[in-house]
């Protein structure tokens, strides 16, 4: 086959109004990549300036540019990484985005010979090659256009296509892959469009050809990227501004109201969407939801396509590394609650006992055992789609732990010493909060229920009833009398804290007695992915709730018994309120509704203590919903 070289602009002079083979015109370049070392570099620059050349490109332009690159995919064995620099500077530097269709895929198939034809070449071909993950930034307008769609599509599809023939060519390729992929991961500070295209191929590499050769590492750069937007988020932009009202009556409203209702009649900003809106113009809160939302439509087609069990293994690795230490993580935790919700009985059953394994492990350090509880009766508070039947079981793990602690250690409160022992009764507490009703209106549960050493637990000299957070525990007798399950000589004055001293020094510096990591998500995107899944406090119904109409309700035990493997219903959990009820005492200081240490309880290391007013009708549970 002949091609016609075009003569109006730069071009080789030897090639002007002259037809040549392909083998001819490879002849050509080769012969002016090998004058370069004996000083004759004309014939090369005019090869440069051709790759070089990409604005407005006419179609004789074009076919110049196609020819060249086509010509030396031929001659890459003439390529010499000292001589022609300039020229490997030029094909790594081109981008697809810049080109139609015939340029593109000529372009590959120099990367795809240069990758193949030397392991010097490899790095440099799959470092191009990820460079077009992104488009350059003037064409961020134009990718919304649909004609920019469509060059999305012809780019990252070649781009894939490639990289997967490399791979088969190169075995050592995905190895090499992995590490670029991770190093031109965009950071934290990246426009949302770029950030946003960016991570879209990180989750094809993980769903594509060469998912089981780069797969686990495109989920684990994944979640560390999601846990750095996620502490660059500063408590000061998701803490209420409203000292007014009680912490439950906001979430009430939040369950009421439309996420983007942001305004009532009367022009006044929704409580309930306030803290929402805290986070309005928050460009990093911003991208955090929208990369979490694609994650999660990832989890959704790794669940469709029976590998969610697959993926959910990385996910539990990553996040025993990662998240788990990740103290002021607020919202990347709910990766693994929508994993686990899109596939309870696989997923969320592991997490649970993946947490439960963590915590009992005595060859962990304190506080990611702590932290692990502290997951975990979060976890098992709020997933709707786990059973009574399985959360009773896990709270019999953490009791029986408990008792056999009590039966080693003996002696007056010390919260420091014993700190570990004291989470895991607080976890107890705080599970038993949320869900002692469900457990006590199914015969079989409620026998089990009554034969946990509770008593002796929470009645031994370690007095874990004066240690953990007052709130918790004085919503946990609360329902424990009015369930009877043990009866408490001792008169605890609970004066409406939230915290004590004790709690204070058993949670350290990290705060870990206020750290309730699935309390409700505030990321406006999630919200239509999480709030289907999530148990609030305003669907609870508790022990000392007899006198509510429960007409509405299927019987629990006749749910249990009929639907054992099932999920818990809404019915079964929820209770609502008159207006009467919901009289709320003020609070003296700003409280966050988020999952770690709340603004005011970080300055206590500093010397200054946090005294916060409490609902008087609804306890503790504002300590879920506060910190």
């Amino acid at each position: 086959m002949g091609v016609e070289l075009a003569t109006d602009r730069a071009g080789f002079h030897e090639m002007e109004e002259v037809n040549f083979s392909d083998s001819e015109l490879v002849y050509h370049v080769r012969h002016a990549l090998q004058s370069v070392p004996l000083g004759d570099s004309d014939s090369y620059d005019q090869l440069i300036g051709v790759l070089h050349h990409k604005e407005r490109l006419a179609p004789d332009e074009v076919a110049l540019l196609v020819t060249s690159l086509k010509a030396l995919s031929g001659a890459v064995s003439c390529i010499d990484m000292v001589h022609h620099k300039s020229l490997l500077s030029s094909i790594f530097g081109m981008s697809l985005w810049n080109y139609g269709p015939d340029v593109m895929d000529a372009l590959l198939e120099l990367i795809l010979s240069l990758a193949a034809s030397s392991g010097n070449y490899l790095d440099c071909s799959l470092d191009m090659l990820v460079s077009n993950f992104m488009p350059p930034y003037s064409l961020l307008d134009f990718l919304k256009q649909p004609r920019g769609l469509a060059r999305k599509d012809q780019v990252l599809s070649r781009v894939h296509s490639t990289l997967k023939d490399i791979a088969d060519l190169v075995p050592l390729a995905p190895s090499r892959l992995v590490p670029i992929v991770i190093q031109r991961m965009p950071n934290v500070f990246t426009k949302e469009p770029l950030i946003m295209i960016y991570v879209e191929n990180m989750l094809r590499l993980e769903g594509g050809a060469i998912r089981e050769l780069v797969g686990n590492m495109m989920l684990v750069a994944l979640m560390d990227r999601l846990v750095d937007l996620d502490v660059e988020i500063a408590w000061e932009e998701v803490l209420q501004d409203d000292c007014s009202k009680g912490i439950f009556e906001m979430e009430l409203e939040d369950m009421e109201e439309p996420a983007d209702d942001v305004e009532n009649d009367g022009g006044e900003l929704h409580r309930g969407s306030l803290s929402r809106k805290s986070l309005g113009g928050n460009l990093i809160a911003e991208k955090l939801d929208s990369l979490m939302v694609l994650t999660f439509e990832h989890l959704e087609s790794c669940e469709a396509g029976g590998r969610l069990i697959e993926v959910f293994e990385t996910l539990v690795l990553s996040f025993q590394t990662t998240v788990l230490n990740a103290f002021k993580s607020k919202f990347a935790q709910f990766v693994m609650f929508y994993a686990c919700a899109l596939d309870p009985e696989n997923c969320g059953v592991r997490f649970a006992r993946v947490l439960a394994d963590f915590f009992v492990c005595s060859t962990f350090p304190p506080l990611n055992r702590m932290s692990a509880v502290a997951y975990l009766a979060s976890y098992l508070s709020r997933g709707k789609f786990l059973t009574a039947s399985f959360v009773a079981n896990i709270l019999e793990r953490l009791v029986v732990w408990c008792l056999e602690y009590c039966k080693i250690y003996d002696g007056d409160i010390n919260p420091k010493a014993h700190r570990v022992f004291y989470s895991g009764c607080q976890a107890i507490m705080y599970v038993l909060c949320f869900r002692m009703r469900s457990m006590m209106n199914v015969p079989h549960l409620r026998s089990q229920l009554l034969l946990l050493p509770l008593e002796t637990i929470l009645k031994h000299p370690l007095s874990p009833l004066k240690v953990c957070l007052p709130s918790i525990v004085e919503e946990f007798l609360r329902q424990a009398k009015a369930a009877r399950l043990f009866t408490v000589s001792e008169t605890f004055i609970f004066s409406d804290l939230l915290e004590s001293e004790l709690s204070r020094a058993f949670g350290g510096i990290e705060r870990l007695d206020m750290f309730f990591p699935f309390d409700p998500c505030l990321l406006k995107k999630c919200d239509r992915f999480i709030r289907p899944n999530f148990v609030y406090w305003s669907m609870i119904r508790t022990t000392y709730d007899d006198g509510e109409d429960s007409s509405d309700e299927e019987p629990a035990e006749d749910y249990e018994a009929s639907h054992p493997d099932d999920v818990m219903n809404d019915d079964a959990m929820a209770r609502s309120y008159d207006s009467h009820d919901l009289e709320l005492d003020e609070f003296d200081h700003s409280m966050n509704k988020m999952s770690i240490t709340p603004k005011n309880s970080l300055y206590y290391r500093f010397g200054d203590e946090l005294k916060v007013q409490m609902p008087s009708r609804i306890r503790p549970s504002t300590s879920p919903e506060s910190l």
